[in-house]
């Protein structure tokens, strides 16, 4: 039995926000495997990549895995603060960025298609 778009896409989510750190597609995979014998890869990427274009969860670019959103940003850039030591990722509102980096693109007439920033580093916490 196929599920529709929007059951997968809750499903996913709920996979991403229960495990708390970034989360590959295969991570993802293995932990809804149980319950869909049947699901395979193709499907996890579709769904991360519909997400992803509607703001409703990220692709951490440096680690091919992906967080959901934290943040209501439709306008905006997400700051995704990646700690290296404990994995776990903070979101942040880049708004006062925006046009900073609206700008750098102009000067060499690149269109910018979407903003993701990361700062990779060490949380409070890993610090201390």
């Amino acid at each position: 039995m196929r599920k529709q778009a929007a059951t997968r896409q809750s499903d996913v989510l709920k996979v991403l926000k229960r495990h708390g750190k970034p989360m590959t597609a295969y991570a993802i995979l293995d932990r809804m495997k149980p319950g869909e014998p049947g699901l395979a890869a193709p499907t996890i990427y579709r769904t991360l990549a519909a997400l992803t274009e509607q703001g409703r969860a990220h692709k951490l670019e440096s680690m091919k895995a992906f967080v959901p959103c934290r943040c209501d940003h439709e306008a905006s850039v997400p700051v995704l603060a990646v700690c290296e030591d404990c994995g776990t990722v903070e979101e942040h509102d880049g708004s006062p960025i925006l046009p900073k980096l609206k700008a750098l693109s102009e000067q060499s007439a690149f269109q910018a298609t979407r903003h993701i920033v990361e700062i990779h580093g060490r949380c409070q916490a890993c610090a201390t």
